[in-house]
Parts: structure tokens; C-alpha cells; sequence
């Protein structure tokens, strides 16, 4: 368990079906199931890679329990904070951590190939995302949760991108965490729609291959591409129980101390 995330036990009738764990240091208590998906550090680090200042909206698509945007929520006050979850029961959930942690979040129900009619009609400032890694032809888990977070439905990555940038205004930006291996396929589906796009590779260790992508964009075409420097978990060459330490920039992230943007730069390193 990552630093600033903590279990504090289960609930349900004698039945552990749902546990609250703490995240930024338990200043943000998630409900969510035992089994299935659950949330660890991809959303920490998507809500740190979204520049949102006060008086802004934001959108998460598959907000799932809520973690990411109400992580955002925490960081930053006066956000106007919206989710889209196709899944009920993490609907609901996601209503229940918002109300729980008093933070203000406007939960709908649908597929974000389809989404509502109240958010077709509706433009957001920002619009952050981590869909299923693995294509509808890999293999399902054998929860349903896990296998709706994790595993391509109908809708596609490609997809997804593009309902992300239909909810942006003008100028918006486009928060997106995934698998690096699905790096051309996101700047695909930004290609003419999406300019000044900063790419972030997220590694475990110095010297190992990124794990993870981190890709903002910004809707409207023009603007470079900057590749930054990887963002290191561990300070360790190595990984294990023995030498696992979070570099400080990590600790930073993961327990609330602030975003990964700093004066319209990525913050890599801890300064």
C-alpha cells in the first residue's frame, strides 16, 4: 500500500464486501469494493496532472468510485466537479464518498460512448480519464468490476478520447493515464483536434521502462509535444520490501502536498 493510502477496515453486515481506505494521507476516505477494482496510485496521479485553479469544471469520464476526481477536489477548493460512471453500483459509491468528504461532485450514469443528455449539452474546463488498458480481445477478469475497469467494452480508446475532447470548451484541457504501450493510438485520436500535448512516462524506478503514461492536451490544434523526463516512484535501482523508499517527489504526489504542475512546467523532481 502506497504512502497516504491506508485501509481502515470493512463494513457490510459482517459481509467485507466494501472497504474505507484513506488517500493524500487520509485526508480523502474511499469506499470501495474488497474485491474487484480498486484504486491504488494511477488516480493520485492523474488528479496531480490536471492544472485545474479554482472556479473551473471538470469532468472525469468512468469515475468509478470517485478517487481521481475527488482527489482533484481535495487539492484544489472551488472546483465545479462532474462524473460519468457506467457502472451503478460505483455510481453510487462515488455519491456516497463525495457526500462523505464533503466535497460537492455531480455523479451520471452512462456509457461514454452514449453519455447523457445533460452532459452532451454540457463544456468542462478539463476532462481527465484512465480507461481499461487491455483491449475487448484480451481476456476477462472474472469480476465484473474489474473487468469493466480494466478491459475495452464497446467503447474503444479512441472512444473515449473522443468523447473527452466533445466535453471541453475551446481550450480545455484533456488529462489522460495508460499504458505507454497505447501511446500512438492516444496521439492518433489527438491528431488535428488537440495541440500542446506534454507526454509524462511514469517509471518505478531510475534506469527501468515507464509503466505508465501520463498525456495532457489541449483541445484546438497548434502547440508542441513535450517528452518530460520520467517521473520516478522509488529512489531504489531495485525495488523490493528492503529498498522500496518513494522519491520525494512521489511522497509529495501521494500525500497531497501539491500537483505535478508547477509555473506550466511538470514537476519531476521535488523543489
Amino acid at each position: 500500500m502506497p504512502p497516504g493510502v491506508t485501509p481502515t477496515g470493512v463494513i457490510g453486515d459482517g459481509v467485507p464486501e466494501l472497504t474505507r481506505d484513506g488517500f493524500l494521507d487520509g485526508r480523502l476516505m474511499i469506499w470501495q469494493p474488497r474485491d474487484g477494482y480498486r484504486a491504488a496510485i494511477d488516480p493520485v496521479l492523474l488528479a496531480a496532472f490536471v492544472p485545474a485553479e479554482s472556479g473551473e469544471s471538470v469532468l472525469e469520464l468512468g469515475c468509478g468510485a470517485g478517487t481521481a476526481v475527488l482527489c482533484l477536489g481535495r487539492r484544489v477548493e472551488g472546483l465545479a466537479l462532474h462524473g460519468l460512471e457506467i457502472q451503478p453500483a460505483y455510481a453510487a459509491l462515488a455519491r456516497r464518498n463525495a457526500a462523505e468528504n464533503g466535497i460537492a461532485l455531480t455523479v451520471l450514469e452512462g456509457d461514454v460512448a452514449r453519455p447523457p443528455p445533460e452532459l452532451r449539452a454540457a463544456s468542462f474546463d478539463h476532462v481527465l480519464m484512465n480507461p481499461p488498458f487491455h483491449p475487448s480481445g484480451s481476456a476477462p477478469a472474472r469480476d465484473t468490476g474489474r473487468d469493466t475497469a480494466h478491459r475495452e467494452g464497446e467503447a474503444k480508446l479512441s472512444d473515449w478520447l473522443d468523447a473527452g475532447l466533445r466535453r471541453l470548451r475551446p481550450g480545455g484541457r484533456l488529462a489522460i493515464i495508460h499504458a505507454p504501450a497505447r501511446l500512438g493510438e492516444i496521439l492518433a485520436a489527438l491528431s488535428g483536434r488537440a495541440g500542446s500535448i506534454d507526454i509524462l512516462p511514469v517509471s518505478p524506478r531510475p534506469g527501468a521502462p515507464a509503466r505508465r503514461i501520463l498525456v495532457s492536451a489541449r483541445k484546438g490544434r497548434g502547440g508542441e509535444i513535450r517528452l518530460w523526463p520520467a517521473f520516478t516512484l522509488h529512489e531504489e535501482a531495485s525495488h523490493s520490501p528492503a529498498a522500496g523508499s518513494y522519491s520525494s517527489a512521489a511522497l509529495s504526489i501521494l500525500r497531497g502536498a501539491g500537483g505535478l504542475w508547477v509555473s506550466g512546467c511538470v514537476r519531476v523532481t521535488e523543489y
